[in-house]
């Protein structure tokens, strides 16, 4: 495992979404989708490895949240996210729990 991988599966932590929120509001939230290792993302994030962030864009596999995705999650704060901070970004794949 290489050194960002380990750092970044440190930095892994399962939060509430009204914890997630403030960032929401500053748009610096990206939904990863649950087929997608968060370590993987993050790591290709802050290598800013363009082509693979692209595909899975293109790919639908990480994106900014919905508008009902944002609907939903702000009618249940307590909603668990996996969440890592890539700065500036916070990427958050949601809880199975």
């Amino acid at each position: 495992m290489s050194d960002i991988q380990e750092r970044l599966t440190k930095d892994i932590a399962t939060i509430d979404w009204r914890d997630v929120l403030p960032h929401a509001k500053r748009d610096v939230v990206i939904v990863v989708d649950a087929a997608l290792d968060l370590v993987a993302v993050g790591e290709a994030i802050a290598q800013d490895n363009t082509s693979l962030v692209s595909r899975w864009i293109q790919q639908k596999q990480i994106a900014k949240p919905s508008a009902n995705q944002l609907s939903q999650w702000n009618n249940n704060p307590e909603k668990q996210f996996i969440t890592l901070i890539v700065q500036p970004f916070v990427i958050v794949q949601e809880s199975s729990s």
